[in-house]
């Protein structure tokens, strides 16, 4: 009984949504959506983490994970840093696993009716290609947008794997369900003592993680280069196809918000790899050194096009990479070897960007 008054009153103070783990459903148009649980616990009613939907909004700001805040709370998410700057009124559409097609059914059904002035996509180079591509090929809705021949795409990338024990399961339903479960082992306290910890020891556990430590330029951090290095290979055909749908999207999306009196921006956030790179590339004491060389020369391949094509489309981009980059030193990533995601630091420093752009802009 005491354990449930403390999860009750605890809602009463913090928002459920800077705690919680989302709960995604399944949707035949955008892959997955947020449950009713999950809206019920702090997100708007359009199933965005907002305190509300408003009547119209100066700003849009539409992304992934990194647009909703991953490892942040709602206030520290770089569209919140965005509107305190700004003094506009900023609505944030980002949700975790969203890609390109998710971006553009969301401006074209839901942006607009906001009648923004500005519209800003947050695209992660991380796996927005990727998740062009598996939306493309796995869901119907999106046939429309294939090249190549037809094939069995798993889209489902909101699905967790079974968990190996009892115990992992209870740990899940907790994250999802128990804001002081997170407040106790995953708070600003124990889970940067515990994050540290991991960090240190990652690559003893695992040889997917390598880690990085500069105590005089107070880094220490963790990779996980393998996986972001498969999406974003620029001899894989999926990859391209996917950087194909995207750029197209990216172009109608401009449209669409040039229709609607609005300017349509892209912000470009790199991989944590392309933050480091000073300090990753070609060092041979790492492990997975070479796995993070090809990263970084795909990386930067891919940049290189999709700068391109903004400039050729004339969409106007803000490249959030020299910002980050001058403010490593700043402790900007979760403090986790498996979460690689800003910290409000990093938000904040996303946020900045955007925002010194939009203002040199106007």
């Amino acid at each position: 009984m005491a354990l449930l008054l403390g999860e009750v009153g605890v809602r009463f103070v913090v928002n459920p949504s800077d705690y919680l783990t989302v709960e995604m459903v399944k949707d035949e148009v955008l892959g997955a959506v947020p449950s009713n649980d999950a809206i019920a616990g702090g997100f708007d009613s359009w199933g965005f983490r907002n305190r509300r939907v408003p009547d119209n909004s100066d700003i849009v700001a539409i992304g992934d994970s990194h647009t909703y805040g991953n490892m942040a709370r709602m206030e520290d998410a770089w569209p919140s840093v965005l509107e305190r700057l700004s003094r506009q009124r900023v609505y944030n559409m980002g949700m975790g696993g969203y890609g390109p097609n998710q971006y553009f059914y969301l401006l074209e059904t839901k942006a607009i009716k906001l009648r923004p002035k500005t519209i800003v996509v947050g695209l992660y180079m991380g796996d927005d290609f990727e998740n062009a591509f598996l939306i493309t090929y796995g869901l119907d809705r999106w046939a429309f947008l294939r090249a190549l021949p037809e094939e069995k795409v798993n889209f489902d990338i909101w699905e967790d794997p079974p968990a190996p024990t009892w115990h992992k399961n209870i740990r899940g339903w907790l994250s999802r369900n128990s804001v002081v479960y997170q407040l106790i082992f995953h708070g600003p306290v124990l889970g940067r003592i515990q994050g540290d910890v991991r960090i240190r020891h990652a690559p003893q556990v695992s040889e997917r993680v390598t880690t990085l430590s500069i105590p005089e330029k107070n880094v220490l951090e963790a990779f996980l280069p393998s996986n972001i290095l498969r999406r974003l290979d620029q001899e894989s055909e999926s990859v391209l196809e996917g950087m194909r749908i995207t750029f197209k999207l990216l172009a109608q999306m401009n449209e669409i918000s040039r229709q609607h009196g609005a300017q349509f921006v892209v912000a470009v956030i790199p991989t944590k790899e392309m933050v480091f790179a000073e300090y990753l590339e070609h060092n041979s004491n790492l492990p997975l050194s070479k796995v993070i060389d090809r990263l970084l020369s795909n990386e930067r391949l891919a940049r290189s096009k999709t700068f391109e094509f903004l400039k050729r489309s004339q969409i106007l981009y803000i490249d959030t990479l020299p910002a980050l980059r001058a403010s490593l030193s700043k402790e900007l990533y979760a403090r986790s070897p498996t979460d690689m995601h800003p910290n409000r630091n990093g938000y904040r420093v996303i946020g900045e960007a955007v925002f010194e752009k939009l203002k040199g802009n106007n």
